[in-house]
């Protein structure tokens, strides 16, 4: 399955068991954030050394309420703790990773 073009297509394939294997580890792990894997997408996205896998590291880190260690993660991926929902945040990394894929 190729990456889709935007989050609503993204979101049609939350039904499925697993995400697409040939999506890249990001995307994957966000896949499973967003099925409410957290573990699963943990799992992945500490393996991702780049700031992009420290960003969904973060965003993992602030959805458990471990602030410290998201604001950590945060700062090695270059970015301002967020203010926007945990959400929304989720939907903007998502745009981001289909983005640049």
């Amino acid at each position: 399955m190729s990456i889709p073009k935007d989050y609503k297509e993204f979101e049609i394939t939350l039904t499925r068991d697993n995400p697409p294997p040939d999506w890249p580890e990001t995307l994957q792990s966000l896949w499973y954030k967003a099925n409410d894997n957290w573990e699963a997408s943990h799992t992945i996205a500490q393996d991702i050394k780049n700031s992009t896998g420290s960003l969904i590291h973060a965003h993992l880190h602030r959805d458990e309420g471990d602030n410290y260690n998201a604001k950590y993660w945060y700062n090695k991926a270059g970015r301002a703790f967020p203010t926007i929902s945990l959400n929304e945040e989720l939907r903007l990394l998502i745009a981001e990773i289909i983005s640049s894929s």
